[in-house]
């Protein structure tokens, strides 16, 4: 296989999207993604895509190299790269790994003489146009399969996966507890005092992620969703600054309960652990997409152009989804089977406002740190 891999060291890069006015809306219980009977799939909204697309054109002037910057982890990373060079056997790839607030800020510098070709990971359609400086404004091939909730908001990110809120347990400890967990009312007893864990969301993407999603289940900026925060943070809720911490301490047995994301309790799932379950709220749950983006004047457009394409297409999303089976992908024609996560169409779904949370997420922030401030004061 052709790869290189190489560390970066840059400089993190906070980013705070402006907000404005506010809002109080109830839930849509519409099931989404729904009808599938796969991990990936949902029917196409196909009134919204493009007219007929042409077939991909990158191999005419396909490159021998390409620069990968990302956020994914080493398995997500192995799996992709082995997958991409069955189907491009002469192109290189090199990996830069960093965060996203890292790698943003490294693009951002180089942007006078652009190093990387392509970024993945880290990359949320909860960012809105916060990068539009600094990728190339292209979609795949593939668009318009892409389920209707989650196509691009902004022209330039390819969202290629879904990052789903659950709750990892422990299930050992909550035997002990005498209780069973199914939904956000749950996690109020105060059986649970102090053994709940969460990351920051400010600065967390995985955090940002859950908030959201109590705001799309309870109203969002509704006075029901923040009664459900507050209660929540009365009850002794840990917030940790490692998103991690959230299924990898519940694991440990530190902690009860990890307010998280899929991929991450799936992992453990998948890596053996026997002791803990994913629950999706029975309230409902919803998802951020993320995925890839062509960075702009990148060095090799097209081989960058053509890991998109393989990243959106029914192909690439079937081999990456069942290689990895702990990601929910978000072509509509993509049809694998996991072993650790439930169908889609099993789960309840709940609609989520995105242009609302990324318009207000600075006053939604804001009005989480008083009440976090003022209870553990």
């Amino acid at each position: 296989m052709k790869r290189k891999l190489a560390a970066v060291m840059a400089a993190a890069m906070a980013i705070s999207l402006t907000a404005c006015g506010g809002g109080s809306n109830a839930p849509e219980t519409t099931a989404a993604p729904a009808e599938t009977t796969t991990a990936a799939a949902a029917a196409a909204d196909t009134t919204a895509a493009p007219a007929e697309t042409e077939a991909p054109t990158e191999t005419a002037e396909m490159e021998d190299s390409l620069i990968l910057y990302s956020s994914m982890t080493e398995n997500d990373l192995n799996n992709l790269i082995d997958l991409f060079n069955e189907k491009y056997p002469d192109c290189e790839v090199e990996v830069v790994n960093g965060s996203a607030g890292e790698l943003t800020a490294r693009i951002a510098a180089e942007a006078g003489n652009p190093q990387g070709d392509l970024m993945w990971g880290g990359l949320s359609n909860s960012d809105g146009d916060t990068y539009s400086d600094i990728f190339e404004h292209w979609l795949s091939d593939y668009e318009g399969d892409v389920i209707a909730d989650y196509k691009s908001n902004n022209g330039f990110y390819n969202l290629d996966h879904l990052s789903t809120c659950v709750f990892c347990i422990n299930t050992e400890l909550e035997k002990e507890l005498g209780i069973e967990i199914k939904g956000y009312a749950d996690l109020l007893d105060p059986k649970l005092e102090g053994k709940i864990v969460f990351s920051d969301p400010n600065s967390s993407s995985a955090a940002w992620n859950n908030v959201c999603n109590i705001m799309s289940v309870f109203g969002k900026d509704s006075d029901e969703a923040w009664d459900y925060m507050t209660k929540l943070m009365q009850n002794g809720l840990v917030v940790s600054t490692s998103s991690s911490v959230c299924f990898k301490s519940v694991e440990t047995g530190e902690y009860v309960v990890g307010i998280t994301y899929e991929d991450g309790a799936s992992t453990l799932l998948k890596s053996g652990a026997d002791n803990i379950r994913m629950v999706y709220p029975e309230e409902g749950t919803s998802a951020s997409a993320f995925g890839c983006a062509v960075i702009q004047g990148a060095p090799h457009p097209n081989a960058a152009k053509a890991m998109v394409n393989f990243l959106m297409s029914e192909e690439g999303q079937n081999a990456l989804g069942s290689a990895l089976g702990t990601l929910r992908m978000t072509n509509s024609k993509a049809n694998f089977e996991s072993p650790y996560l439930p169908k889609t169409a099993d789960v309840k779904w709940v609609t989520r406002d995105v242009d609302w949370m990324i318009e207000n997420k600075e006053q939604v922030l804001e009005h989480w740190n008083q009440i976090y401030a003022e209870i553990n004061k």
